[in-house]
């Protein structure tokens, strides 16, 4: 099968940024996740192979020339991903950037049945990560915010705090796999019977039964409730960034909390727009200050400040006001407010308003270059 152009693949031009290549990546990654709904497994490998290559500066200018043959990935050869899923399968962390998303989908390719028992061969159980959004305004995101998700969500048992066991009742041995957490099953095949060993379908690789169950959550361990998570949102986020809150997802019977991935979407200013750590921003100036010079009042994140306009500004002229920017989301310091000036033309004038301009119009005409 034909491989597709990895610049396709992510939906970058060649002329992409490392940044928008990145940024690209962590999208299309989050959209095409396999454990989540309308997920695509083998886009997903496809996008992150794509990614492989092009976030490094010598694997990408080899593809630049050479294409999938430069990057050992022409034809059926050269597969990156190979050893992925299965108790065999390698512990994949992925490059998410800022945000802590490294090991976001180890889960799903380290071994192992996230959430399942504890039978040999198995990793410890895990809860289900859950995604969650939440809006915050352009302010809460330029200086940091606290805020509280409410989420309905497994938690452990408050009735039998995980055991599954009714209180006063004990976990005994599994009578079907005698504490192993596993059975052994007769396969018939043409080399002969072949034994397997798999989950034991009474405890579910435990190995222990409750004498009787937790009538509250039925033996399960979890039941699902309503929780109030605080998340502290860091100064400097951008729009469609992601918090990870480690186990702060759902429970499993046994075993670790999944994480809470909250992705985060910041609301549109009806002045501001922002670029990286720039903040943009425009300010309108009459045709007196822009050929006299002055000073203007700004409006910035922080309030008011007074800017100098030079004389003989032109409409569209960008002005920079330090440390009026966003700060980084690491060190805190922040960028820098541009702000482009708009001169407005009068189109109501007064007969002594358009006296003076008849008058300026006659001195530059005798005047050459008087507007330059």
């Amino acid at each position: 099968m034909t491989k597709r152009d990895y610049y396709e693949v992510l939906g970058v031009s060649k002329s992409a940024s490392a940044d928008e290549i990145k940024k690209a990546f962590r999208r299309k990654a989050v959209e095409l996740h396999p454990d989540k709904q309308g997920g695509d497994e083998a886009k997903f490998k496809e996008v992150n192979e794509a990614y492989e290559v092009l976030k490094d500066p010598s694997k990408k200018q080899r593809y630049d020339q050479f294409g999938h043959a430069g990057v050992g990935g022409a034809g059926g050869g050269g597969n990156p991903f190979e050893g992925f899923g299965g108790a065999g399968g390698q512990n994949v962390h992925f490059d998410f950037g800022d945000m802590g998303l490294g090991d976001i989908f180890s889960q799903f390719f380290g071994g192992g049945t996230p959430g399942g028992g504890q039978g040999r061969g198995q990793r410890q159980a895990r809860g289900h990560d859950v995604e969650a959004r939440t809006d915050i305004t352009f302010e809460q995101a330029i200086f940091g915010t606290e805020i509280s998700l409410k989420l309905n969500l497994e938690d452990i048992c408050e009735h039998c705090k995980g055991s599954t066991a009714e209180p006063g009742y004990e976990l005994k041995t599994c009578p079907t796999c005698k504490g192993s957490g596993q059975v052994v099953q007769q396969m018939r095949t043409v080399f002969g019977n072949i034994q397997q060993a798999a989950i034991c379908p009474e405890c579910h690789g435990a190995g222990k039964i409750p004498e009787k169950v937790c009538s509250v959550c039925q033996g399960r361990g979890t039941k699902r409730k309503e929780q109030t998570i605080k998340l502290k949102v860091p100064g400097g986020i951008d729009d469609g960034a992601t918090i990870r809150l480690r186990e702060h997802g759902e429970a499993a019977k046994g075993g670790h909390k999944g994480d809470l991935y909250v992705h985060i979407r910041v609301r549109p200013h009806k002045e501001f727009t922002r670029e990286g750590d720039l903040i943009l921003s425009s300010s309108h100036i009459d045709i007196v200050t822009a050929a006299l010079g002055g000073e203007i009042t700004v409006n910035t994140v922080d309030g008011p400040v007074t800017m100098k306009v030079p004389a003989g500004t032109q409409s569209g002229s960008d002005f920079k006001l330090s440390g009026h920017g966003a700060p980084h989301i690491r060190s805190g310091q922040r960028g820098a407010q541009i702000v482009t000036v708009i001169v407005d033309t009068p189109v109501k004038l007064t007969k002594e308003q358009t006296k003076i301009l008849e008058e300026f119009r006659a001195a530059s005409a005798s005047k050459k270059g008087f507007w330059s």
